[in-house]
């Protein structure tokens, strides 16, 4: 019998290829040779900037299984693929301690404005009144998205002395009460009190620019964005303005609209700290997204090309 074959687009940790090449066709490609590699593939491995549309579904008859390599699945068309009958798995617990560490050095950055210093030292300055920060013990964070990543940001929050609030009608009290978070039941009233705002929420169509000019209104003059999740959740002109005009202190993105950012007006600033969509990429997450991957492509393999799987 032959092996299936897996494209993947975008590279993995060695460990997917050492779990997997005994019982698949392992085949590397650049993304921009999906459309014509696709047809044949029986599985297909991607990373957050592919995209997975109906008309590359469509192109590949023999496609059973979409694996992303990450957390969110926004860059596939998972309607049509199920429509299809291929079935479609992330790993969304992977990249959890690396995107929340990231939040956590993104909201220090800020309040001690790090990366502006450390420019302003190596161009021969020094200390002044503007750099002066302020301390995270006492000040309120907000998180909108109490998730699995957003859990851990208020977990390790809560050590440097912040106090935690929390936005998400998907969550019961009692979860947030068991890890010392407050539940608030209104967005606006979490965007007043916060000093600091971290977004932890997937691109739906109910999250697509959620944080808006009037959402950012509502923030306190001089408080702090953070986004770690994904880019269209925040509308990026509005943000421009509050930021440009200095009505919040600064924000830091590591996710925007359009990766990369090449036209961005927030380029341009000095108080916006951006990042290359590196949330989940630390050696530890990229070897735990690829050990959870393939495995449930090997649990694919073995339930439906049974006679390449021996024990």
């Amino acid at each position: 019998m032959e092996k299936p074959i897996v494209l993947i687009v975008g590279g993995v940790d060695e460990e997917f290829y050492e779990i997997l090449k005994p019982y698949a066709e392992l085949k590397e490609i650049l993304s921009e040779k999906l459309t014509e590699e696709i047809k044949n593939a029986d599985i297909l491995v991607v990373r957050g900037d592919v995209k997975v549309t109906r008309e590359i579904i469509d192109q590949a008859p023999r496609l059973r299984f979409i694996a992303r390599a990450g957390s969110g699945l926004d860059n596939i068309d998972i309607v049509h693929a199920e429509q299809k009958g291929i079935k479609v798995i992330n790993a969304p617990d992977a990249p959890v301690d690396s995107v929340a560490e990231l939040t956590i050095g993104l909201i220090i950055s800020l309040a001690r404005k790090i990366p502006s210093l450390d420019r302003h030292v190596k161009s021969g300055g020094w200390r002044g009144t503007w750099t002066t920060g302020v301390e995270l013990k006492g000040k309120v964070l907000g998180i909108i998205g109490l998730g699995r990543i957003g859990v851990r940001v208020a977990v390790m929050a809560k050590t440097f002395g912040m106090q935690i609030i929390a936005y998400d009608p998907y969550i019961p009290k009692t979860k947030a009460e068991q890890i010392g978070v407050e539940l608030v039941d209104d967005l606006s009233k979490l965007l007043k009190m916060s000093d600091f705002v971290s977004i932890h929420v997937p691109l739906t169509d109910e999250t697509r620019n959620m944080i808006k000019s009037e959402e950012l209104s509502l923030m306190k003059r001089g408080a702090y964005l953070v986004n770690t999740s994904r880019g269209a959740v925040v509308d990026e002109k509005a943000l421009y303005i509050a930021l440009s005009s200095r009505w919040l202190g600064g924000a830091a993105l590591d996710v925007f609209t359009e990766e990369p950012p090449s036209n961005s007006p927030l380029l341009k600033l000095d108080n916006v700290i951006l990042t290359p969509h590196i949330g989940g990429s630390t050696l530890e997450a990229q070897r735990k997204i690829a050990i959870t991957i393939a495995g449930e492509i090997l649990s694919f393999i073995r339930e439906n090309w049974t006679e390449l799987y021996t024990e």
